[in-house]
């Protein structure tokens, strides 16, 4: 079918707004680690506080995603996502000039309420946008999403030599900046009016009580690698800009796994055999660290990337594959990915306390890895003939 330049141009711009909007989602985590040590030699953050600056906006993302559907009945979805990136640049810009402690935890509440809100209502308007494909839209989400995290971790630590560290994290206001021109102008002309439906979520089924958890084991796994790794390799006597560099590679490695799970996963009908592949990678992955980290930086940093980078989307495809009709889509995954992540951001914050009483990561790595079995023994459970019922929220197999 044929397409005018105008709506080429159109397709276009909303798809750059889509990535921007993608690359706002994870520097204000990112961009910490490499700096850590910096930042606890001149402000005295300790690990547990430097733990709360990767959970807080970890436990926003959930909080949200549990309330996605109230903010978009109230707000709309447009005008809810450039609030949001005008938090997003507001968290970031002010740590240049509020750099202590209680600043820099503040804004990061700040910033993750933002990301929070973005990560949980794009989808829908990606959805609901009849300019371009969803398909299309939410590769390039996520493409920006990774994308975000591999260019703040690898340059935080360069600009931060030449200029001073809040400044190297305050500029990532800029992206969030240029985000709100472009997502106001790619979508004046079609704004979703505020009264949609709050959905109601499934607080009464057990199933999807064991998808959240399953969700949030795995993504605790990448919030304290987000968190950790490159503290973990600066306390093994690599440079910041070094450890940032394999945090982006890591980075690359899941956006790369995340492409490939995507072309062969109708292969595989029956998920669990793939899924205990991959949680045992990311379980061989963290061991490397805990017995050669320097020996073994490189092959552990695939391994957890690769593994990793397939585990995100393929337990979104496995909750989805409890839902005969798409109709329940939004509440089942705002319930999964809510309270996942509110799991998840536990895990940033215990690796701070561990560090703090053990001047150690290494038993962080293994109580994850510990965590990871106790999610592999978790998937026989995830058959593909269960399905979960949309009205009452029951399993049609009858299991809780």
């Amino acid at each position: 079918m044929n397409t005018s330049p105008a709506s080429r141009t159109n397709a276009i711009v909303f798809y750059a707004a889509i990535i921007l909007l993608g690359l706002n989602l994870r520097p204000i985590m990112a961009a910490v680690g490499p700096l850590l040590e910096m930042m606890q030699g001149r402000i005295g953050l300790t690990d547990v506080q430097a733990g709360l600056l990767t959970t807080i906006p970890v436990f926003a993302m959930g909080a949200v995603g549990l309330l996605g559907g109230v903010v978009q009945s109230r707000l709309g979805v447009r005008h809810a996502i450039l609030l949001a990136c005008l938090f997003i640049a507001v968290g970031n810009g002010l740590r240049w000039p509020w750099h202590s402690t209680d600043g820099l935890l503040i804004t990061a509440a700040l910033g993750g309420t933002g990301i929070a809100i973005i990560q949980a209502l794009t989808p829908t308007y990606i959805k609901q946008s009849p300019t371009g494909d969803a398909g299309r839209g939410m590769a390039l989400f996520t493409t920006g999403i990774m994308g975000g995290a591999a260019l703040a971790s690898a340059s935080v630590a360069p600009i931060a030599q030449t200029t001073d560290w809040p400044f190297s994290l305050a500029l990532w206001a800029v992206p969030a900046i240029l985000a709100i021109a472009i997502w106001s102008g790619a979508t004046r002309r079609h704004s979703p009016e505020p009264g949609a439906r709050a959905y109601t979520l499934p607080w009464r089924c057990g199933r999807a009580w064991f998808l959240m958890l399953f969700f949030g084991i795995g993504t605790a796994a990448y919030t304290l690698v987000l968190a950790w790794l490159p503290p973990f390799y600066v306390q093994h006597g690599w440079s910041a800009a070094s450890s940032g560099l394999l945090l982006g590679g890591l980075t690359i490695c899941q956006v790369a796994s995340g492409l490939i799970l995507s072309s062969i996963i109708t292969r595989f009908p029956d998920r669990r055999r793939l899924l205990a592949v991959i949680l045992g990678l990311i379980c061989v992955g963290l061991l490397m660290l805990i017995i050669a980290p320097n020996q073994l930086a490189i092959p552990a940093i695939l391994v957890i990337g690769v593994a990793i980078g397939s585990l995100f989307p393929l337990s979104l495809i496995v909750s989805l594959d409890h839902l005969d009709t798409a109709a329940a889509a939004s509440s089942l995954m705002g319930f999964v990915q809510g309270g996942g992540y509110i799991i998840a951001s536990a895990m940033p914050l215990l690796a701070g306390a561990i560090r703090g009483m053990f001047s150690s990561l290494d038993i962080a790595w293994l109580v994850m890895v510990v965590a990871l079995l106790a999610q592999i023994a978790m998937v026989p459970r995830l058959r593909p003939s269960d399905r979960l019922e949309p009205v009452t929220w029951t399993l049609k197999t009858g299991r809780h």
